[in-house]
């Protein structure tokens, strides 16, 4: 059993008591948020309650249950998008038949048809996969307040990176109730982070990422490297005449998958073979700019080549069983350096992990979204803090072009705190979430023409309905991603200091809107992304 430090005793503690509905267990990575979620689990448990835990990805869903299954005696339901219709049917009559009381899961899990609820957990609450990108777009962290509220459950909340919102609750003096980790269990102490400037560098692996890898793997030691960038490489252009190779459905460029011998569009699936030619020009000098996990694991392998080396990203999993398999063998220590996307990034827990390599942080930093800072700052928190969990020597290589960024730089001083104050003014100033809310209303169509013409028609409706002008329209436009699959997609971004006034005009605004049969309408309440 393990022995709690004194800040964990008092958060299970403090939990315990339910004087208030929610908490939030803000505390560093390896801080043991799982073992004070699994303590408080246990005593809900046994006061005859059921307790729904909810993880951000299927990987980490299986990974839990098998550690808590013999712990609660094996009454525990596991739900997640996986299963069979069977197999879930299953799962959800030992749950009406309460035969089980604690229930594991994706975001869907938050539905679970208990009948005597004591407790939420929503473990790393910041993550966006929980919010469904299908209809019905609904956040688990909403629907499991709602459900704590309704049924005098408790709502426990937890993560090293909160979400934006999250934070602002916590500084409201009848918001959530803040429980602090600040030291890691054991004899772990968090990684020192070091920032290469690629400006200066010649290859993709810097020359002190290289040095870490040798010195790491010396000592029988693991590593992680991260790149947030599937495919080999994902530009291919013709220096003769500029042309670039984008999908014939989609505004995105194709990117090349070596091991499929393909260029690839990661929005629709569409596939077509490698060129060699421009189909403009006719000239032979084309080549391809821009690195993925492919390419970076073919680099690592020539230059590591006695090393075991394992890549974990969507295309790698696709194998049934592979991630379980890749996992497990990194665990036991039989693979040397695991290379993956956000995959390796959100909750896993190696305890021979000593270097982290981030092959480039700046991926995601520039996406035309006002949320791209946050969401770049927590994945660096995030992956950083698999280094040195179980001793002192964890180290963290971050490698980018734009060193002097805000996120990279709290991420290199290990401020949290002050990322998030300095992110809450800006928001505060420019009037985005968590200081407004907000709904992206996406027109998408195979005409152009008439998908314009359809959001124009919405905006014009909207604006008459509000009178008193509590409405902001953000964007009336096409969409970053103009197009999708051969839809056409504008979208009409409606915000508001009042939650319950803009959702009463864009609810009164749908009911008087009669759509173009041949535009379709996706409502997105509070959206996480907008491209």
């Amino acid at each position: 059993v393990q022995t709690l430090s004194e800040e964990q005793a008092y958060a299970i503690d403090t939990i315990c008591k339910r004087e208030k509905s929610m908490y939030y267990l803000y505390g560093v990575t390896g801080s043991g948020k799982s073992e004070v979620f699994l303590r408080c689990a246990e005593q809900v448990i046994a006061q005859g309650k059921s307790v729904i835990y909810l993880v951000p990805e299927i990987t980490l869903t299986v990974q839990l249950a098998k550690q808590v299954t013999t712990r609660f005696f094996n009454k525990v339901a596991i739900l997640h998008s996986s299963l069979t219709p069977s197999q879930r049917l299953k799962q959800y009559k030992k749950i009406i038949n309460n035969e089980v009381q604690l229930i594991i899961g994706a975001r869907s899990a938050v539905f679970a048809p208990c009948t005597n609820l004591g407790m939420i957990i929503v473990d790393e609450e910041h993550e966006n996969s929980y919010k469904s990108g299908n209809t019905p777009r609904y956040h688990a962290r909403q629907i499991a307040q709602r459900r704590c509220s309704t049924e005098g459950a408790v709502l426990l909340m937890g993560s090293a990176t909160p979400s934006l919102e999250a934070y602002a609750l916590m500084k409201q003096e009848d918001g959530v109730k803040e429980l602090r980790l600040t030291n890691r269990v054991g004899k772990g102490v968090m990684p020192t982070i070091e920032v290469v400037n690629l400006r200066y560098e010649k290859s993709l692996i810097s020359k002190r990422l290289k040095e870490e890898i040798t010195h790491t793997l010396a000592k029988n030691r693991q590593v992680i490297l991260f790149l947030n960038r599937r495919g080999f490489s994902y530009f291919f252009h013709c220096r003769s005449c500029g042309y670039e190779l984008t999908c014939p459905h989609c505004s995105v460029a194709l990117t090349y998958h070596k091991g499929l011998n393909k260029m690839v569009c990661h929005y629709c699936g569409y596939r077509r073979d490698v060129m060699h030619v421009c189909p403009e020009c006719r000239s032979v000098d084309v080549g391809y700019s821009g690195f993925g996990t492919e390419m970076v694991e073919q680099e690592i392998r020539s230059l590591f080549p006695q090393a075991s080396i394992a890549r974990l990203d969507t295309d790698s999993a696709k194998k049934k069983g592979y991630v379980e398999e890749t996992l497990n063998a990194f665990r036991s220590g039989s693979i040397d350096i695991l290379l993956g996307t956000q995959m390796v990034a959100k909750g896993l827990n190696f305890p021979l992990v000593e270097l982290v390599g981030i092959v480039l942080a700046d991926s995601g930093m520039n996406i035309p979204d006002f949320r791209s800072q946050e969401r770049t700052f927590s994945l660096l928190v995030q992956v950083s803090g698999r280094a040195g969990r179980y001793n002192a020597e964890g180290k963290v290589i971050i490698q980018t072009y734009h060193p002097e960024n805000p996120a990279i730089q709290y991420a290199l001083l290990q401020d949290v705190d002050g990322f998030y104050d300095q992110e809450l003014e800006i928001r505060k100033q420019t009037g985005f979430p968590p200081f407004s809310r907000m709904v992206n209303l996406v027109f998408r169509g195979r005409t152009q023409k008439r998908v314009e013409d359809e959001t124009l028609k919405f905006e014009l409706l909207i604006q008459g309905l509000d009178e008193h002008h509590e409405l902001e329209m953000l964007a009336s436009n096409e969409c970053p991603l103009e197009k999708i699959a051969s839809n056409y997609r504008y979208h009409l971004l409606v915000s508001g200091q009042d939650a319950a006034k803009v959702h009463y005009l864009v609810a009164k605004a749908l009911s008087c809107y009669t759509p173009s049969s041949c535009v379709y309408l996706e409502v997105d309440l509070d959206p996480l992304q907008l491209l």
